[in-house]
């Protein structure tokens, strides 16, 4: 049994190749454990044991340094190890970690009140939880009761959770095998600018045409019990599409003549990530929507198990009235509630918001700048500090090109950058980056020089120059 301990300062001092030969031999090791005793759920596994992270940078154990562009599973918002994270965790550890769930503690009230504070009014009350899909779980299960209906609608490339309703609720990937998903769910067309076949005469994008288009076959299938609309203002799983200027506001229409409620689901996209407080409140053309539900998870945690739903007080009040019900062991914990708050301070104190949204632009730039060069770069997009880069093996058709992805994946990681590419079919071969929003200019262009070299020493990279 390999032990767990830091092998990097156990081979210091020893020469080079030993040192090096050594670690090697206890990476093999790692990873033939893992394969004896982990259970496989889906995923790969990356070739290379991490055994460090520390601000933007992660750390193989054979010592190997990567520029995190995925903040982890896309949630350490300000880096890794951020040293006032650590403090918070140390004291709420050592004084205030875990209660009855019936219980209140000073970090939950300050949470709420700071949290609530910055959402708009009708975003009014909120709840602490875990995982994103169970505040997805918590934000379906109100809806039915308040509406007194259960059908939910997202959208074909989503992903909410893997929980019972939630799962019900996505469909990226995670459906099949598994027999009947809760009854009553549907599915609208994933806004994807760069692959939707509805069309202007003049080529550009027509998703009202298609949102609506949606909507009818909904009707035609809805047993007239349709509950709520779960959306993501950014679908990332589904390869980083932002949703269309003026979606929200549509979308909420169509919410409306149907009895419906709005959830946003902003896992991934909140707190500054995407260059807003709130990705929802992006658009001019959206303004004045406010989601009937609001969700977060991830970033508000930075890499703490913490997630929030934020309500109405409309509906809370309709729905304690009628025996709301929500009970887990983690609700409202102390500990990842003061890490949330921290969090929120930190990121309003330093103007977070607005260096993703200055330095989002730089990023998009150099992205697009390699778009210029290569030609298996099909699209770039995305808001703030969170992109998509879809590679194809064919402009003209857009044919996905997974197996040159995984190569300049593969090249990536060795000259040090991190980005994870999407090998499903709602991905259609993107990398999703999403470095941690307290990254500096310079260290955003190492990056990007980094991806600049991947590109250029990968053949079939397709250089146009």
């Amino acid at each position: 049994m390999v032990p767990c301990n830091d092998p990097i300062a156990q081979t210091q001092g020893q020469a080079g190749e030993d040192a090096d030969a050594q670690l090697q031999t206890e990476q093999k090791e790692l990873y033939e454990s893992a394969r004896t005793c982990l259970v496989d759920y889906g995923t790969t596994f990356h070739k290379n044991i991490i055994v460090r992270a520390e601000g933007l940078y992660i750390y193989t154990l054979t010592n190997h340094k990567m520029l995190d562009w995925t903040s982890g599973q896309m949630s350490c918002l300000l880096g890794h190890g951020n040293p006032e994270i650590v403090d918070v965790i140390s004291h709420y550890a050592a004084n205030l970690d875990h209660l009855f769930s019936g219980m209140l503690s000073p970090p939950v009230i300050n949470l709420a009140k700071r949290l609530t504070g910055l959402t708009p009014p009708g975003l009014d009350k909120a709840i602490f939880l875990s995982t994103g899909g169970e505040s997805n779980e918590f934000a379906i299960r109100i809806a039915k009761l308040h509406t007194g209906k259960f059908e939910i609608v997202a959208l074909s490339a989503s992903w909410h959770g893997v929980t019972g309703a939630a799962i019900a609720a996505q469909y990226h990937s995670g459906r099949a095998g598994y027999g009947p998903v809760i009854p009553g769910n549907f599915a609208l067309p994933a806004p994807n600018a760069y692959r939707s076949i509805f069309r202007h005469p003049d080529g550009t994008y027509d998703w009202e045409t298609e949102l609506s288009y949606g909507f009818s076959l909904i009707d035609r299938q809805s047993c007239g019990s349709l509950a709520a609309v779960i959306v993501e203002p950014i679908l990332s799983s589904a390869g980083m599409h932002p949703l269309p200027p003026g979606y929200l506001k549509a979308l909420k229409k169509h919410c409306e003549a149907r009895g419906m409620l709005l959830i946003v689901d902003e896992a991934q996209t909140a707190i500054g990530r995407a260059g807003d407080m709130f990705a929802f409140q992006h658009h001019p053309e959206d303004e004045g929507v406010v989601p009937d539900i609001l969700t977060l998870s991830k970033t508000l945690g930075n890499g703490i198990a913490l997630s929030a739903a934020v309500i109405s007080d409309a509906v809370a009040e309709k729905t304690t009235k009628d025996g709301f019900m929500y009970y887990t062991t983690h609700l409202n914990d102390p500990l990842p509630a003061a890490v949330g708050d921290k969090v929120l301070e930190i990121v309003e104190r330093d103007g977070l918001v607005e260096q993703s949204r200055e330095l989002g632009k730089i990023f998009h730039k150099g992205l697009l700048r390699l778009k210029e060069r290569y030609g298996c770069i099909g699209d770039v997009r995305g808001r703030g500090l969170m992109a998509g880069v879809e590679i194809v093996t064919d402009r003209v058709t857009k044919t996905p090109g997974l197996e040159l992805g995984n190569r300049i994946g593969e090249r990536l990681a060795d000259l040090g950058v991190w980005a994870q590419l999407g090998t499903l079919q709602s991905f259609a071969g993107v990398f999703r980056i999403a470095p941690p929003i307290t990254i500096t200019k310079e260290e955003l262009e190492e990056g990007l020089e980094i991806m600049e070299q991947a590109f250029a020493t990968t053949e079939g990279s397709m250089p146009l120059y």
